[in-house]
């Protein structure tokens, strides 16, 4: 993916700007146009063989300061503000018009109306919390504590509240849809944000123990108590976060698969009747889960014995205060982006609230208003072109297997069935979601989440021993991203993301093939990288390489994760590489396959391989068309966030990280041996 984080915490991280800034803001009715390759924003003082990002890049960098609402700055992150924008023009519209609408055009506007009434929201305080904490305040024992905790999964979804739980896909058989007990109960990004020693570490954590104590104090607690409330607080979730799995072993699927009974899952946890959980979110006959982290279980088990009911009350009303909070008055939602947004990530203001409430109505009505995107912004001509340039890039992919010489014709075999079984879904899903059990009030902004969230996660729960719809998205159409799902074995990319500049069919084929090629190659490449080969072609987690064939895929991975570790973030910081080796592998595979599919039009467009155009060959062309879409400015609180949680390398790596194993990159620029782009040990997977 160039991911849903629970609704709330979307919003207040996702984080008003100045008045002045805002005052100037306003919505559209159509996008601007930025051609798919921006000469000014290129540095043609910069030499292409020393620093080729620096080249492509540099002008973007430097005319595309970071908004003060944004912790980085990216053209992904400029083409996700004008889609917003664009959104913002349908949502006002039917916000404003009470008449003549269809159902999911009310749901939304009146969505969009009740986020946007900001006097109502600050006149309500922290009166959305009551009922949350009515039934935590009401727990008497251990006992109680299933039936509470299932109502608060079922309106927050939040996996801070001790641990998730929801459906997924079977990893042995894809066909059957399964429940899922997620590890979770942490506040902070990851659970190396409670072990790592460095200073800066220590620095975070002993900031957000303060924004906890300031969180229970806005709660009414005296100074004292709510500073022994946050240590408590703290003193718990470490507990959790020593039991949790690492990042770079959650990328490992065989890490995350323990499949069980009711009694088996019990056992992790004496004491907790997950009976009368089961029961209190309407599935109390299942029997079959998927825990993905029984460590993690049996420390949560040993918190519930371990602590008395006062200590879990204290942990739970944190945690749904913190969820809570960008729903609350204004003191509540300050204090939330003081902490994970300017501590955590370096952002200095809070989006205009016009933002944040479009962020919402997409996660919470998303096809709703992708019905109103794609009538307006997404042709079915479009959609064919889309379609034609995948098509290429996946025969490119035929081809690059049939070639590898370290693979053996039986995992030929294989990779070619699970090519060919690739569903591509381009710009919007073919049935449109029912929203209609989804009560939207315009007067109750809190409510309309809360029904949201429950809406969605029985949604989810209901899909638990029903036949899988594979037509399912998990992307909105507005979204500017795409992905690749190895247990749906299908390739995704919404309308949002094929607007220019990430995908222009005004520009000519070079730079095109660049960027959106690489794309599509880039999900592509997923269904092969060292976490999507590991399922098989109807998306079961099986073992279909031969062991010398894993051996040489391994060792080629080994390459790249060797490559990328010794590039700096921040400071000090480097790339995790074994973290971010899926994306790695795909962006590089992905420029391949790009490349390949675009010297295949042109042998079929003899037409368009003319002379330079804005002084750069076609192929240079190709190649700053791909370094583009990555050009970026971040924020180092953000770097640093990003190096211990994202799987993706920053920008400038994803670029130069890969033109430096390509010999074609090489002779379109005439780099010489020595030269920073030219590797002295090429990397190559696919």
């Amino acid at each position: 993916m160039r991911q849903l984080a629970p609704i709330l915490l979307s919003l207040g991280m996702a984080g008003i700007i100045p008045q002045a800034a805002a005052q100037s803001d306003q919505p559209v009715s159509s996008f601007p146009y930025t051609p798919g390759l921006d000469v000014t924003a290129m540095d043609k003082t910069a030499d292409p063989c020393v620093d080729f990002y620096q080249y492509a890049c540099g002008g973007w960098m430097k005319n595309n300061p970071i908004p003060a609402d944004q912790a980085r700055w990216s053209v992904y992150g400029k083409l996700t503000q004008d889609n917003q924008r664009y959104l913002w023009g349908i949502l006002d519209g039917l916000a404003k018009k009470t008449e003549g609408r269809s159902a999911t055009q009310q749901k939304t506007g009146d969505y969009f109306a009740a986020c946007m009434d900001e006097k109502a929201i600050e006149a309500r305080g922290a009166a959305p919390l009551k009922p949350y904490f009515d039934q935590i305040d009401g727990m008497r024992s251990v006992r109680d504590l299933p039936a509470v905790l299932a109502r608060l999964h079922l309106a927050l979804a939040d996996e801070g509240l001790f641990f998730g739980f929801g459906s997924n896909q079977d990893f042995g058989n894809s066909s059957q849809v399964i429940a899922f007990a997620n590890g979770g109960g942490l506040g902070l990004p990851d659970r190396d944000s409670y072990l790592k020693t460095d200073a800066k570490s220590a620095e975070i954590r002993t900031k957000y123990v303060a924004h906890i104590g300031k969180m229970f104090e806005l709660l009414g607690e005296p100074a004292d108590q709510a500073k022994r409330s946050a240590a408590t607080v703290m003193r718990i979730e470490t507990a959790l976060a020593k039991a949790s799995l690492s990042r770079v072993d959650k990328r490992d699927p065989y890490k995350l698969y323990h499949k069980m009974n009711a009694k088996s899952l019990q056992a992790l946890t004496p004491g907790f009747d997950w009976h009368a959980y089961l029961a209190a979110i309407g599935e109390g006959s299942l029997n079959t889960f998927n825990v993905t982290e029984p460590k993690f279980y049996k420390e949560l088990g040993k918190q519930w014995r371990g602590n008395d009911m006062a200590t879990i009350k204290t942990y739970l009303r944190w945690h749904v205060a913190r969820s809570m909070a960008p729903a609350l008055s204004s003191n509540f939602d300050n204090e939330h982006f003081d902490f994970f947004s300017r501590t955590l990530r370096g952002v200095k203001e809070q989006k205009p609230r016009w933002k944040r409430c479009v962020t919402l109505v997409d996660a919470q009505l998303g096809e709703a208003l992708g019905q109103e995107f794609v009538s307006r912004a997404f042709s079915p001509e479009l959609k064919e072109k889309a379609l034609h340039m995948t098509k290429q890039v996946e025969d490119a992919m035929e081809k690059d297997i049939e070639s590898l010489t370290w693979m053996s014709p039986e995992t030929k075999k294989r990779a070619q069935e699970k090519l060919h079984t690739i569903v591509n879904k381009i710009g919007y899903p073919d049935q449109w979601r029912d929203y209609s059990a989804y009560v939207v009030k315009r007067d109750d902004f809190a409510g309309n989440v809360e029904r949201g969230t429950t809406f969605e996660a029985r949604r989810q729960l209901a899909k638990i021993g029903k036949p899988l719809d594979r037509k399912e998205w998990s992307m909105t159409p507005p979204t500017v991203n795409a992905y690749y799902n190895p247990q749906m074995n299908d390739i995704n990319f919404p309308a949002g993301v094929l607007q220019p500049p990430l995908y222009d069919p005004k520009m000519d084929d070079a730079p095109g093939y660049g960027n959106t090629g690489g794309t599509i190659g880039h999900e592509l490449t997923h269904a092969f990288d060292d976490e999507g080969r590991q399922f098989d072609a109807q998306g079961n987690l099986k073992d279909w390489w031969t062991k010398k064939d894993a051996k040489e895929f391994n060792d080629r991975a080994q390459c790249i994760v060797d490559q990328y570790a010794k590039y700096v973030v921040v400071d000090d910081v480097k790339i995790n590489s074994k973290l971010t080796l899926g994306e790695d592998v795909a962006d590089l595979g992905g420029l391949i396959l790009g490349w390949m599919a675009w010297k295949t039009q042109m042998a079929s467009m003899p037409q368009q391989a003319a002379g330079p155009r804005d002084g750069l060959t076609q192929e240079q062309r190709f190649f700053v068309g791909y370094a583009q879409w990555a050009c970026e400015n971040d924020r180092p609180e953000n770097l640093r966030v990003n190096a211990m949680t994202d799987p993706h390398s920053p920008g400038k790596f994803r670029v130069n990280g890969l033109v430096v194993n390509m010999p074609e990159f090489e002779k379109a620029f005439s780099c010489k041996p020595g030269q920073p782009m030219v590797a002295v040990k090429r990397c190559r997977v696919w």
